[in-house]
């Protein structure tokens, strides 16, 4: 076998060096690749664990305690990996044989360079810390939310809450990504239980008595629907006479449902009074229009 050449092998410092910090280095980068996905498969199975708990509690708790969990458990594997990188960074760094202490004054330069050109990821970060620490929504809630510089709302299922982003789902399947630092306002409509209102149109030349009667027991009707009785948390009321037009007046009909079942509760509760209605012969207009949500107590 013949002899390597000279140029081809290394100085003895370099093979001392790579024998010892460099060998160093390559398992502390291992090592933290490693430990990110352990972080990361716990808290999968931490939130996989809040569900399976959740489902044998009642719904409308499970509602509740689980979204913040969720958010919480996300918000804390995210808080570990990243103490995690920035050890093993410090870690490579004294390998490497760079003085932490000739560090501090570029990085304090960087620091403010940072502070002036990050401002937007500062307000970020600390927007999603409060609307975690004060439970605003979490994981599965039903928002709508005001974006700055948009004119429309918009509404979907919380599917992902970080201190950075919320991540929504809308009724058409679009994810829906935003800053937290640029939400305005936030409407929950899933906090607790939720109302559905149902507004209906009734020719003015009937009774007002009569429909009200028969608005009472399409909303027995409902409630021992056993489809819908699940989300109703009560049987729905009638609470009157709402507006009076000159051809028509509305009666409203208010539905408490479990928390994001609002919508749905309301589409069947249209269903049993639009046939309550014709089975008695009262002929009501083509649209019955629900009533925009209110925000939930």
């Amino acid at each position: 076998m013949g002899r390597v050449p000279d140029f081809l092998t290394p100085p003895a410092d370099v093979q001392d060096w790579a024998k010892g910090h460099g060998l160093e280095i390559v398992l502390i980068v291992t090592g933290t690749i490693l430990l990110t996905r352990v972080i990361r498969h716990v808290g999968n199975r931490i939130t996989s664990r809040i569900d399976d708990a959740a489902q044998e509690t009642d719904a409308l708790v499970r509602s509740e305690a689980t979204k913040h969990r969720h958010a919480v458990a996300q918000v804390l594997t995210w808080l570990t990996m990243v103490l995690v990188y920035c050890l093993a960074a410090v870690l490579v760094v004294q390998r490497l044989g760079i003085p932490l202490t000739g560090l501090v004054a570029p990085a304090t330069v960087a620091g403010v360079a940072l502070g002036f050109g990050a401002q937007r990821i500062v307000q970020d970060l600390l927007s999603g810390f409060f609307i975690i620490t004060e439970r605003q929504y979490g994981f599965g809630d039903v928002i709508r939310i005001s974006i700055v510089g948009v004119g429309t709302p918009a509404i979907g299922t919380v599917e992902d809450v970080t201190l950075r982003v919320t991540s929504i789902r809308s009724l058409d399947g679009e994810v829906i990504m935003t800053p937290n630092g640029q939400i305005a306002q936030v409407t929950n409509l899933s906090r607790g239980w939720a109302r559905a209102v149902v507004d209906v149109p009734v020719p003015a030349s009937v009774e007002v008595g009569r429909v009200s009667t028969i608005l009472r027991q399409a909303c027995q009707a409902a409630y021992e629907d056993p489809e819908l009785q699940p989300l109703l948390l009560d049987v729905p009321s009638v609470m009157g006479v709402e507006s009076i037009d000159v051809d028509q007046f509305h009666i409203r009909v208010v539905a408490r449902t479990l928390p994001g079942r609002q919508f749905e509760v309301g589409r069947s509760l249209r269903s049993h009074i639009a046939e309550a209605l014709l089975a008695e012969g009262v002929s009501a207009p083509s649209t019955v229009d629900t009533a925009a949500p209110t925000e939930v107590e």
